[in-house]
């Protein structure tokens, strides 16, 4: 990520990442890299259909004509796509707590999960963004057990 959108003055404006740690290289997994495959022919499909009023910038995630997408449109459609998951409402924001819970259920090491996020603390992380799952100490017991048991 090289430029973050942000609303100055009213007008959707690309400006800065605000940290040095903001500017990194992030492995997708493959689920998400087909994912962005696929975005990407329905949006050069959609390039096809707006023609001159296409407007390149460079963006991943646009309106159909290229132009970048508000925030409002974004929680709009992803309150909808939750709902009809059946899903309980949830913030935006929380999808990084729960990609960091997920990391670390799978045993992702701390350190790894915090260059993901681009944390430069990794009590960040680990205090904020992680939270206990409801078998995690079962496991640790168990793990307990596994070593000390005779």
């Amino acid at each position: 990520m090289r430029e973050s959108l942000q609303r100055i003055d009213g007008k959707l404006s690309l400006v800065d990442v605000k940290t040095d740690k903001s500017r990194r290289t992030v492995n997708l997994p493959r689920f998400a890299v087909s994912a962005l495959k696929a975005h990407r022919a329905r949006q050069l499909q959609e390039r096809l259909v707006a023609g001159t009023r296409w407007q390149d910038r460079g963006l991943v995630f646009t309106s159909t004509i290229g132009t970048p997408l508000d925030g409002w449109q974004v929680h709009r459609r992803y309150h909808e796509l939750l709902s009809k998951a059946g899903v309980p409402r949830k913030r935006f924001h929380d999808l990084r707590h729960t990609a960091a819970s997920l990391l670390f259920a799978q045993g992702v090491e701390p350190r790894v999960v915090m260059e993901i996020l681009g944390h430069s603390r990794i009590a960040t992380t680990l205090d904020i963004y992680t939270h206990l799952l409801p078998h995690a100490q079962q496991d640790a017991a168990d793990k307990m057990d596994a070593i000390l048991a005779t």
